[in-house]
């Protein structure tokens, strides 16, 4: 009976931890905090993440274009 009980914890104990870590990895796809979170990982297994890392970065800061005075979408 103690091994059934023993048994049991360690298989609900396993489950807990499998479906943590399956709503850790659906809320980081989904909020987009991977980078921040995976990327010294990610550095540390493949060198030249770094650059695509600064890459991104650069990309998500850079601004649109305001449309030009003749753009046929901007009319006030």
């Amino acid at each position: 009976m103690d091994a059934a009980v023993g048994l049991l914890i360690v298989v609900g104990s396993l489950a807990m931890i499998l479906a943590g870590s399956a709503w850790l990895a659906r809320r980081v796809r989904h909020g987009g905090v991977g980078a921040r979170l995976m990327g010294p990982i990610d550095e540390i297994y493949h060198p030249g993440a770094h650059r695509s890392r600064q890459e991104i970065h650069i990309q998500d800061q850079r601004m649109e274009a305001p449309p030009s005075a003749d753009d046929q979408r901007r009319r006030d």
